[in-house]
């Protein structure tokens, strides 16, 4: 039996932050992998420009290629909209029925639980959470508790460093014209410059 981690998004681009959160994650939390779920179409995200799939997905690969406890799943790419995180963990729990399953999302994300969809069966479905607690967070799980019973429980929080960088404020910075090549793997620069992706 291993423990892997559930790492969501969409990526658009994949960074040096989310890079150093999945591997601070992976080390505190003694995790075996990581496996990065690439969301089509969130539904949060509704409305949102998304560049497409494929660009997003070739980002991704070139991101972790040199990490081989890094894995791309496509349990989201591969199965229609709407894409609910409670589905992707019962989905991911029946293909690894002897691992035990960590949920990987922000201090922000937390708190927001409330307004997910089925965010008790959500809890249920996983065997923990790991919630990325940035320096100077502060989370109340108390009153999430009393929203959530059963919460408290699943939570393990991880020491994350602070780090200024966003997908939104490099799509930004490209757009504008301004430098990302160190916000970036070199793979992953290589592709937006060679594919002109973000420019206006």
């Amino acid at each position: 039996m291993g423990r892997l981690g559930i790492f969501g998004g969409t990526f658009d681009p994949p960074h040096l932050g989310h890079l150093m959160l999945a591997d601070e994650a992976q080390a505190q939390l003694c995790l075996g992998q990581v496996l990065w779920i690439l969301t089509p179409d969130p539904p949060h995200k509704e409305g949102q420009q998304l560049t497409a799939l494929a660009h997003r997905l070739d980002m991704l690969t070139a991101a972790i290629s040199d990490n081989p406890s890094f894995r791309i799943s496509r349990v989201d790419i591969d199965r229609p909209a709407p894409h609910y995180a409670v589905d992707t963990v019962r989905l991911l729990a029946e293909a690894h029925p002897q691992d035990e399953l960590i949920y990987l999302m922000g201090g922000d994300s937390l708190h927001d639980l409330p307004t997910w969809h089925t965010p008790r069966q959500f809890i249920e479905a996983c065997d923990g959470i790991g919630v990325m607690r940035r320096p100077g967070d502060r989370i109340a799980l108390k009153s999430l508790e009393k929203t959530l019973p059963g919460l408290t429980q699943k939570v393990r929080f991880i020491d994350a460093p602070l780090l200024e960088i966003s997908s939104s404020d490099i799509r930004s910075r490209v757009s504008r014209g301004k430098s990302v090549r160190y916000y970036l793997t070199a793979p992953v620069y290589q592709i937006i410059q060679e594919r002109k992706l973000y420019q206006i």
